[in-house]
């Protein structure tokens, strides 16, 4: 009879535990993702109530959809700046997770879409060669076809090994492809031969291309204008922090990430050299304190661009790069600029009438991340802003003010 009444009595509680875990089966699934993926408590209670707000169909899709992930961030971001918390620690602590969890989701997406066969590289894709017991070349893809064909390599601007010693030679071809990462294959060198009149090598194409070296950091183009800076060697971490009112070397940031960016200046930079970095995003300032880590000089025009690795940013400026990064603006200025679009594609419409009724164009997602970084920055910008018109290094290097500040080599 016990045994009976006891047997019943399990039954029951389970019955009532099973119960519960239906109806609350999406709310535990989501604890128990948002656990996994590194979030503690109090972040996946915000989360789950942003979900909600959201009107997210499957609210763990937040944990591995990009679209559901953006959408409940720029929730977040348009409370926190609704309730003027956006600058509190505990806002920019969530951001953090939140954008390094992003950065964490696009890099394994990326890892299923990268390069799988040598067909898929593009004419003018640079690339750098190995020639067992030569040395390192360079040379890049003047056409792409039956074979991969290449401008016979060269090392310092000069052809050291004729095209005819690579016939049969087995390389190592090394690639960036840009918005992806590094790839290398082996291929053998078909035969050389002319290519418009001029000399090159024709390639053997393989499937079998490895990935090198994953980006560590979402990086966008971009076109925005700041000014670097040179610490003094006697500079501290406070100094880094220090806003510069005196006129810096002028210069062009192409593209951009919270962990560095690339850089065009005027003259013939310097690699290995401790820098400041100031501009503004949103009209917001930025101040990254890093290393030149390379150059690539253009002797024609000039000019260089610099590869910036940052080592130091504030934690809320850099939210702010990642914001602008993954295009994360608060609804208003959304707003704003979608109507500034709508504009210009108007304005756009009506001239390429005038011109031809059969010409068109579509606005792509890159050209609105150009205008907006050239509207925003448009207070600092000079009259003109023609890249030609970078100032030279040299002419700051004569300049006492800044020569001083120039680090020793």
């Amino acid at each position: 009879m016990y045994t009976l009444v006891a047997i019943i009595i399990i039954s029951l509680i389970l019955l009532g535990l099973a119960s519960l875990y239906s109806v609350f089966k999406s709310k535990i699934q989501f604890f128990i993702n948002g656990l996994d993926a590194g979030f503690n408590i109090p972040d996946i209670i915000l989360l789950w109530n942003v979900a909600q707000i959201c009107e997210l169909e499957q609210p763990t899709s937040l944990f591995f959809s990009l679209p559901s992930l953006t959408k409940c961030m720029s929730q977040i971001t348009n409370q926190a700046a609704a309730e003027g918390t956006d600058k509190s620690p505990r806002t920019q602590a969530i951001l953090s997770k939140l954008f390094d969890y992003r950065t964490k989701i696009q890099n394994e997406s990326d890892d299923k879409k990268g390069l799988t066969t040598t067909y898929s590289l593009e004419k003018g894709q640079k690339l750098r060669i190995i020639l067992p017991g030569k040395g390192v070349f360079a040379s890049e893809i003047v056409n792409n076809g039956n074979q991969i064909v290449i401008s016979i390599p060269k090392q310092k601007n000069l052809i050291p090994v004729p095209g005819d010693e690579w016939v049969g030679k087995t390389i190592s071809v090394y690639l960036w492809r840009k918005g992806d990462a590094r790839y290398v294959f082996d291929t053998v060198v078909m035969q050389q031969g002319l290519f418009i009149g001029k000399s090159a090598l024709y390639l053997k194409h393989s499937s079998n291309l490895i990935r090198t070296q994953k980006r560590k950091a979402v990086r966008i183009k971009c076109e925005i204008y700041g000014s670097l800076f040179f610490p003094k060697k006697d500079s501290t971490e406070a100094d880094y922090q220090t806003i510069e009112t005196q006129n810096g070397y002028r210069c062009l940031i192409e593209d951009i990430s919270e962990s560095g960016a690339l850089i065009r200046i005027g003259g013939k930079g310097l690699a290995n050299v401790k820098i400041k970095l100031q501009f503004t995003i949103h009209n917001k300032l930025i101040i990254m304190i890093g290393i030149i880590r390379t150059v690539d000089y253009n002797e024609a025009e000039n000019q260089s661009l610099l590869h910036f690795e940052c080592i130091h940013i504030d934690p809320v400026m850099r939210n702010e790069v990642l914001s602008f990064v993954y295009n994360m603006l608060p609804q208003n200025e959304k707003e704003v600029l979608e109507a500034l679009e709508q504009t210009e594609e108007s304005e756009d419409d009506e001239n390429k009438t005038e011109d031809s009724d059969t010409r068109t164009e579509e606005p792509t997602e890159q050209n609105n991340e150009n205008n907006d970084s050239q509207s925003e920055n448009k207070s600092e910008q000079d009259s003109t802003n023609d890249k030609d018109n970078i100032i030279p290094l040299e002419e700051i290097i004569d300049n006492d003010l800044v020569a001083e500040n120039l680090p020793e080599f």
